[in-house]
């Protein structure tokens, strides 16, 4: 299904070429006026940048939202922590070594110890992964703009966007 916004722009576009035809010297601010008459393009531009700002609103009422649930997730994840250090801990200090219960089984058992790094500096070159260096965009941007020369770099010509104001 074509995109009604581009039909549009299609007919808003086919009436331009058509007065420009018919009106040669037609000047730019009455044909904009009467193609604005003639046409709905600047409506349906409003409308989409409406939803824009909705999609807008919705994606910052989620990012707070996700932000929340995983401060949550965060706060679950240290009590459940803190509930197994503390089951831990009593059953050992009790000398409890298993609790089967109707819905779970809790037993004490051995962990493998852990890696303590004391300095790394003194460790062999071949316990280190080799890590791919990475490109410092926002560092060669600001070099660029203020003024230098860096090769294998190049200004693009930038593009066209929307501004839209809502206070």
């Amino acid at each position: 299904m074509p995109n009604p916004l581009l039909q549009e722009l299609s007919h808003h576009e086919y009436l331009r070429h058509k007065l420009q035809s018919d009106y040669p010297d037609i000047d730019e601010e009455t044909l904009l006026d009467t193609l604005e008459g003639l046409t709905e393009l600047h409506e349906m531009i409003a409308a989409v940048t409406r939803s824009r700002l909705e999609d807008l609103a919705i994606v910052s009422a989620l990012r707070s939202r996700i932000s929340d649930m995983q401060e949550r997730l965060s706060r679950i994840e240290h009590r459940a922590d803190k509930a197994k250090d503390i089951v831990v801990d009593v059953m050992g200090r009790a000398g409890i070594e298993k609790i089967s219960d109707a819905d779970f089984t809790v037993s004490l058992r051995k962990t493998s110890p852990s890696l303590v790094v004391a300095d790394e500096a003194v460790i062999p070159e071949e316990y280190w992964k080799p890590q791919a260096p990475k490109l410092d965009r926002q560092g060669l941007m600001g070099a660029i703009k203020g003024g230098a020369v860096v090769p294998g770099t190049l200004l693009g010509n930038g593009g066209v966007t929307i501004s839209v104001r809502t206070r």
